[in-house]
């Protein structure tokens, strides 16, 4: 298949500086504000594809054609139970008891260890 002509294909110009990228689409530029992110996958024999990540609170236009594909987002179990495997008892038990916010009523202890994890699952 010639994808060269291919009338679904179009010209594609990202300049990413740091965090952020302007974007082109056959000469026309994107609203970065209309973004909240982009991926760029190339297969070979194939043409690259760029797929845009529309804002959550944006109303966005797009014109032209597109191939769509739907994704069912994986639910968290299978991530949650790798990081949970990767915990160490002791250590989530030490950091947890040593937390400012350890209350001394019920259940403070397992709270205090939920919130612990929950700053470990986001890298804090």
């Amino acid at each position: 298949m010639d994808h060269d002509s291919d009338e679904n294909v179009h010209r594609v110009q990202i300049t990413a500086r740091g965090a952020k990228a302007a974007i082109e689409i056959d000469g026309r530029r994107v609203d970065p504000g209309a973004l909240s992110g982009y991926t760029v996958s190339h297969r070979e024999g194939e043409p690259p594809q760029v797929v845009l990540y529309s804002g959550d609170h944006v109303e966005t236009i797009f014109e032209g054609m597109a191939r769509v594909a739907v994704a069912d987002v994986p639910g968290p179990g299978p991530a949650a139970a790798v990081f949970l495997a990767a915990i160490d008892a002791a250590e989530l038990e030490r950091v947890a008891l040593a937390r400012p916010d350890l209350g001394t009523g019920p259940h403070s202890l397992t709270q205090a260890m939920l919130t612990q994890l929950v700053e470990w699952a986001r890298g804090l």
